[in-house]
């Protein structure tokens, strides 16, 4: 199926997706602040760049998109129709890179937590996981 958006439209929409201070991630950020625990953000020098870095405690926390990191079972994930051999190197790619960053922090003795876009919806099950978790 060919894009429904002209190669303008949809470079002006592409440009529009962020890859930090994402609304989901100021959310999650507002709900750890007011659980009373200090943090820092996106840490250039830790693999991956985490969202959320609590070193006092050696945690840190993923937020991840479910379609940009493939959330398994969600059909948020779903991949696209059209042009396919770039959107699956792509997404396969963040899924191996995604995975060798988890298991270096692991390494370097970091706990660390995903937690999907559409996991961050369920405020119960968000808090639930936060608590457990920190």
């Amino acid at each position: 199926m060919p894009d429904v958006f002209t190669p303008e439209e949809r470079s002006r929409i592409m440009a529009k997706v962020h890859g930090a201070n994402t609304a989901p991630e100021k959310y999650v950020r507002s709900l750890i602040h007011r659980m009373g625990y200090r943090f820092r953000i996106n840490v250039k020098e830790l693999p991956g760049k985490p969202d959320i870095v609590l070193p006092r405690h050696k945690k840190i926390i993923f937020i991840h998109g479910c379609f940009w990191h493939q959330h398994e079972e969600c059909p948020h994930a779903a991949r696209p129709a059209s042009n396919t051999d770039y959107w699956n190197k792509k997404l396969d790619r963040n899924m191996i890179r995604d995975t060798g960053n988890m298991q270096k922090l692991e390494y370097l003795g970091w706990k660390v937590l995903v937690l999907w876009e559409c996991e961050i919806k369920k405020q119960d099950v968000l808090l639930e996981k936060l608590n457990a978790f920190l």
